[in-house]
C-alpha cells in the first residue's frame, strides 16, 4: 500500500484549492444548521473525509475506474450509480435547504397568481427547517408515483424535533408564503379534499371508519409531509382580526383592497348568453364559467371586471353571492360566524398566556391538541409555544384557507414565492410567455 506521506506529497495545488473552497462550503452550513444547537457542530467530525476526498484519496471511491477496459460492464454501472447518487443527495439538500419547485394547482389566488404558474420558492427567506423525517425521496412529499409502487416516500424513524435555521425575515402581512396544510395531519386516502375534519363534521367519524371503499384508510402524516399549501399572509402573530362583509379588518383597520382579489357574483341579465371570446377577454377561465339558469351566470370577479360587466347592456344585476353558500368554518360547529362576516379573533404568538373561557375554548383547542401536545382548560391561562398566522386567498369565495381550517402554525412555514420561472395556461394549452421571472412575492 502506498504510503500516506507520498499521496500527501503527490497532491496537486488544484486538489488543495477545491478542498479548501469545498470544506469551507461545508463549515458554513454545519454552522448555519447548528446556530443555537452547537451540539450538531459534531457533523465537523465528517471534514476529513471532505479534505482526502479532493486530496490523498486515501478512501479510493472511485475504485471501479481501473475496471474502465477490463470490465467495462461493470464501469458503465458503476458511473451510473455515481451520477444519480450525486444528483439525489445534491438535489435532497437543496430541496431541504435552498429551494424548491412549486406548481399553483388551484384558483384560490387569482388573480394574483394564475393556474399552472411555477415558483421558485425561496426556503431561506424564512429559514430552512431542518427535516423532521430526514429519510424520505427527494422531490416527492409523501407519496411515491405509481410507477415506484406508490406508498409512503419517507420512514417514520429518525423523527427530528422542529428546528428552523436563520433565516432573513418572518412572514409578513401581504406575503404569499407556502406553508404545510394544517388539517393535513389526519388524511382519509381515497377523498383527500376536502380535509379530514371536514369530512368527519358532515359524514360522521363512525361512517368514515366503516366505509373504508369510500373514503380509505385513515393515515396520519408528519409536518414536513403535508400538503403544501400557498395563500396570502393577512395576519401575523399578535394581531387581531375580524371580516365584515367581506372586508379584512387587523387591529380594527381596514385592510387595503389589492388589486387581484376577487369574490363571487350571480349575474343577471336578459336572456343573452356570453360568447367565449368576450369571457376569455374578460379574463374568466373555463373553469369558473357557470350558467345557473336562463337568465343567471355565476362569475369570480375583481372590482374592475365586475365595473366592465355592468357596462354590458345585457347585463341588469350584478350582485355578490350570498355568504350561506360558503358553508361551515372554522371551528366546526362552534360559532354562528360565516366566511363573509368572521371573528373577531386573536391570532396567538409565541409566550402569550391568554384566560380559555368557554368562548374561546374551540378557537384555539386544535392549537393545544395538534399542534401544542398540551393540556387546556376553560378557566386556566394557557400560555402559546409557537407564532401562529392567518391565510386567506384573493379569490376570497373559491379558497379553503384559514377561514376554513383555522391557524397556521410557524413550524408547517415552508418558504416564500419569488419568481414565476414558468406558467403554463390550461385553457389555451400554451405558455404565458409574459409571466415568465414576473415577481412573486405578492408585495
Amino acid at each position: 500500500m502506498e504510503h500516506f506521506k507520498d499521496r500527501l506529497a503527490g497532491v496537486t495545488r488544484g486538489g488543495w484549492i477545491r478542498a479548501g473552497i469545498w470544506s469551507a462550503l461545508y463549515i458554513a452550513f454545519v454552522i448555519w444548521v447548528a446556530w443555537g444547537d452547537w451540539k450538531s457542530l459534531g457533523w465537523l467530525a465528517l471534514l476529513p473525509l471532505i479534505i482526502d476526498a479532493f486530496t490523498t484519496k486515501y478512501i479510493n471511491y472511485g475504485w471501479w475506474r481501473k475496471y474502465k477496459d477490463t470490465k467495462p460492464t461493470l464501469y458503465t454501472i458503476c458511473s451510473w450509480i455515481d451520477a444519480i447518487v450525486f444528483a439525489l443527495v445534491a438535489v435532497y439538500f437543496i430541496n431541504l435547504y435552498i429551494f424548491q419547485n412549486y406548481q399553483i394547482p388551484s384558483s384560490s389566488l387569482e388573480k394574483s397568481l394564475r393556474v399552472g404558474d411555477f415558483l421558485y420558492v425561496s426556503k431561506m427567506a424564512y429559514g430552512a427547517r431542518v427535516p423532521q423525517t430526514p429519510l424520505s425521496m427527494p422531490l416527492v412529499q409523501h407519496t411515491m408515483p405509481n410507477w415506484l409502487g406508490g406508498g409512503k416516500s419517507y420512514l417514520d424513524k429518525p423523527h427530528w424535533d422542529y428546528k428552523r435555521l436563520a433565516g432573513w425575515t418572518s412572514p409578513q402581512k401581504g406575503d404569499i408564503v407556502v406553508f404545510n396544510f394544517p388539517a393535513g395531519d389526519t388524511v382519509c386516502l381515497k377523498m383527500q379534499n376536502p380535509d379530514y375534519y371536514s369530512l368527519k363534521y358532515y359524514y360522521g367519524e363512525e361512517l368514515i371508519a366503516h366505509r373504508k371503499d369510500v373514503f380509505g384508510e385513515v393515515v396520519v402524516r408528519p409536518v414536513d409531509r403535508r400538503e403544501n399549501y400557498v395563500k396570502r399572509c393577512v395576519g401575523t402573530p399578535g394581531d387581531s382580526l375580524q371580516i365584515i362583509e367581506n372586508v379584512v379588518f387587523v387591529n380594527g383597520v381596514q385592510e387595503p383592497e389589492r388589486e387581484g382579489l376577487q369574490l363571487n357574483y350571480l349575474v343577471q341579465t336578459d336572456g343573452h348568453i356570453f360568447g367565449a371570446k368576450y369571457l376569455e377577454k374578460l379574463g374568466i377561465s373555463i373553469a369558473d364559467r357557470m350558467q345557473i339558469d336562463g337568465t343567471t351566470w355565476h362569475f369570480p370577479l375583481t372590482q374592475e371586471m365586475k365595473a366592465e360587466l355592468e357596462r354590458n347592456p345585457h347585463v341588469l344585476a350584478v350582485a355578490v353571492e350570498p355568504e350561506d353558500r360558503g358553508g361551515a368554518v372554522y371551528p366546526l360547529g362552534h360559532n354562528d360566524w360565516t366566511r363573509d362576516n368572521y371573528g373577531p379573533i386573536y391570532i396567538p404568538r409565541k409566550g402569550d398566556k391568554i384566560l380559555i373561557t368557554e368562548e374561546n375554548f374551540w378557537l384555539y383547542k386544535r392549537i393545544a391538541d395538534a399542534y401544542e401536545f398540551k393540556p387546556m382548560t376553560i378557566g386556566e391561562e394557557y400560555e402559546f409555544s409557537m407564532d401562529y398566522y392567518w391565510m386567506m386567498g384573493d379569490n376570497r369565495h373559491n379558497s379553503a384557507d384559514s377561514r376554513y381550517w383555522g391557524f397556521v402554525p410557524e413550524d408547517h412555514i415552508v418558504g416564500r414565492p419569488v419568481f414565476i420561472w414558468l406558467s403554463v395556461d390550461k385553457d389555451k394549452k400554451s405558455i404565458r410567455w409574459n409571466r415568465i421571472g414576473n415577481k412573486a412575492t405578492g408585495r
